[in-house]
């Protein structure tokens, strides 16, 4: 009995180190299917493109950059996947977030991994449609809903950074979808980027906050 108790904070810190990995790595491996993937693309322009473009069916960079996506997903799943084991001694508030967002981007790895655009943009066409308007739906109206949340949950808790990077993340969420649609196309692919890399960099936040936790904590 005595051992098991004294595993239980080591079982903990490594969970945290593994949130911790995966959830950097999940940054890492996304941005490299932003800059790789564009490598594969000729013509490709960041200013103007949306990074799923890279992945769209027709895409000649839809190989290498979905294969990088694919090892992000399994990252953010393995990072997600250990915050809701972590967050079960947070209060209500702070894990009804954790798991929102756990579900955002479970819809975003399997609803775009089964919807990728059917050309460069939105052509119209039923798998575009569900990408746009169903899977894009659904992961920002989560994407809003869990990081206000978790916001709320990390100032009960009196995690004022967290909290304020939640903010951070939300206020870039939205910069990016209002930007897109009132700035000029010039300029769409790095205002997309706001909304897309937002959730994605907070992930590895959320991993390193995890991390930061065991030393506060004090476990070994």
């Amino acid at each position: 009995m005595e051992e098991a108790i004294e595993m239980q904070p080591n079982m903990k810190r490594q969970m945290r180190i593994w949130v911790l990995i995966s959830g950097l790595l999940s940054v890492v491996f996304y941005i490299m299917h932003d800059v790789v993937g564009a490598l594969y693309y000729p013509g490709y322009d960041r200013m103007t493109q949306a990074v799923s473009d890279l992945t769209a069916v027709d895409a000649p960079s839809r190989i290498v950059a979905g294969g990088y996506t694919s090892v992000y997903g399994i990252f953010t799943g393995i990072c997600c996947a250990f915050l809701c084991i972590l967050a079960g001694r947070s209060n209500k508030v702070f894990r009804l977030g954790i798991y929102l967002f756990t579900a955002m981007n479970a819809v975003s790895a399997i609803g775009y991994s089964l919807f990728p655009l059917t050309g460069s943009g939105y052509d119209g066409s039923f798998q575009s449609f569900v990408h746009v308007y169903v899977v894009t739906v659904l992961v920002v109206l989560l994407s809003i809903v869990s990081l206000i949340v978790i916001a709320i949950g990390c100032f009960r808790e009196g995690r004022k950074v967290l909290g304020c990077l939640a903010l951070l993340a939300l206020a870039c969420m939205f910069l990016g979808a209002a930007g897109s649609g009132a700035l000029p196309k010039s300029v769409f692919g790095i205002v997309e980027r706001f909304s897309t890399y937002s959730a994605v960099v907070f992930t590895g936040v959320l991993g390193i906050a995890a991390y930061k936790d065991s030393d506060s904590k004090g476990e070994k």
